[in-house]
């Protein structure tokens, strides 16, 4: 039997130009997180399958886990997100330590669900949170780090833009337009996906859930809204919805903080998963060619509820890497990243038999310099090793051959200026 050599669906190999890609998004995480005081965690790559059941939503906690039953009868899953298993983590230590507590993660994830652009089975994310703090200058601190992530990658202007909500406005329309009780997550499933959905069969889906027909115009009506001045003059009862409040002042201060460009109040952001509880944002790729949620996050102040302790508060983000590099393909981003993030690496070829040794030790001393040499491992001639380095986009070519060991010197080539200099052999 012959097996393929291609990874299995949704999964993916990544070789050393796309990996470049992937570590520069990476190193951009790290250095904007690092930078607020957040500290860098990882838990298991598997969970018991109840935590994702419990508040991961029917979709990630239901038929896109991927679960084993292991040895001793616990049924466990490969986890498809972080924030029940950073949750549970932190519920180990929250008493003991001072807060707030400011966390960061860069993990895989599985998801059975069906590939396509920008979502595979296996991915790699971000997970950013905030454990300790109701204020709402703690969902700034989440706000202003998702937007300056963004930043960091220098996009064009007009290029993303953050769209806010917020759970107790949904939950107050929600109310307004007479959804029962019972119904209200699955609403909320439904206006979290309104836009693909188009209104008619937006508008059945909620009849079919006993929504009434002046409560499904209603919901209509408040997804239309594009301003919270404008939602108010709709449904003035929000004016003292302490939802409606905290997202004003939002908006107000990152407006002052030099944001305002990059923020607006859009009510479609609903957030899928079930313990959002508070805000709730995502941040929208603006390229015709990419109209798409980027990534998104909110306040969970009720999630570690379900570890058998009283709930502490929680906000957060987890940006995917494969949504942000078709947002930086999208906008061109890409061709600049791979020449500026290449390693600089310098190739020293073996161009006489007799120089082995002389050879063998000079990429020891330069390597223990701090050079990143590659070393020829066949003997060829000058011009072989010239059109090896181009192809490798080598930065240098070092060359220690019969004259330059005769003269106790070895040359390096820059191979981007052609400039060469002669070096003293130690």
């Amino acid at each position: 039997m012959t097996l393929s050599n291609q990874p299995p669906k949704g999964t993916s190999d990544w070789f050393p130009e796309e990996l470049i890609i992937r570590q520069y998004i990476f190193d951009v995480w790290r250095r904007v997180c690092r930078r607020y005081g957040y500290e860098e965690y990882l838990t298991p790559l598997v969970e018991s399958a109840e935590i994702y059941r419990a508040k991961s939503g029917a979709d990630v906690g239901g038929k896109e886990l991927v679960t084993f039953t292991d040895q001793g009868g616990r049924e466990l899953s490969i986890r498809p997100e972080m924030t029940p298993s950073v949750t549970r983590m932190v519920s180990q230590i929250y008493d003991s330590v001072s807060k707030p507590i400011r966390f960061f993660s860069i993990a895989n994830f599985m998801r059975n669900e069906k590939p396509q652009r920008g979502r595979n089975r296996e991915f790699w994310q971000l997970n950013v949170d905030l454990f300790g703090s109701t204020s709402l200058q703690a969902d700034t601190e989440i706000a202003t780090l998702a937007l300056d992530i963004m930043l960091e990658f220098n996009p064009p202007a007009h290029s993303f833009q953050l769209g806010l909500n917020h759970r107790q406005i949904i939950n107050e329309v929600l109310d307004l337009s007479g959804v029962m009780p019972g119904k209200k997550q699955a609403v909320a499933r439904l206006m979290d996906k309104w836009e693909k959905m188009g209104f008619e069969d937006f508008k059945s889906a909620l009849l079919d859930l006993a929504v009434p027909p002046n409560g499904v115009d209603r919901l209509a009506g408040f997804l239309a809204c594009d301003s919270l001045e404008y939602l108010l003059s709709q449904m003035p009862e929000l004016s003292d919805n302490e939802g409606f409040l905290a997202t004003s002042q939002l908006i107000n201060t990152l407006t002052s903080l030099g944001y305002g460009e990059y923020i607006r109040f859009q009510p479609s952001v609903i957030r899928g998963f079930d313990y959002y509880d508070g805000m709730v944002f995502e941040i929208f790729d603006l390229h015709p060619d990419n109209l798409r949620a980027l990534f998104g996050g909110g306040r969970y102040n009720g999630l570690s509820g379900i570890f058998g302790k009283q709930a502490f508060p929680a906000v957060g983000f987890a940006p995917g890497d494969e949504t942000l590099r078709l947002f930086l393909e999208s906008w061109e981003m890409l061709e600049n990243i791979r020449v500026t993030s290449r390693p600089n690496i310098s190739f020293l070829p073996l161009l006489s038999e007799d120089l082995t040794s002389e050879v063998w030790q000079l990429a020891k001393h330069l390597r223990a310099k701090g050079l990143a040499v590659e070393l020829g491992l066949e003997v060829v001639r000058l011009g072989k090793a010239l059109e090896y380095a181009n192809k490798k986009n080598c930065q240098q070519l070092i060359v220690l051959g019969e004259e330059e060991f005769k003269n106790d010197i070895y040359k390096i080539k820059d191979m981007v200026s052609g400039q060469e200099n002669e070096v003293e052999l130690l």
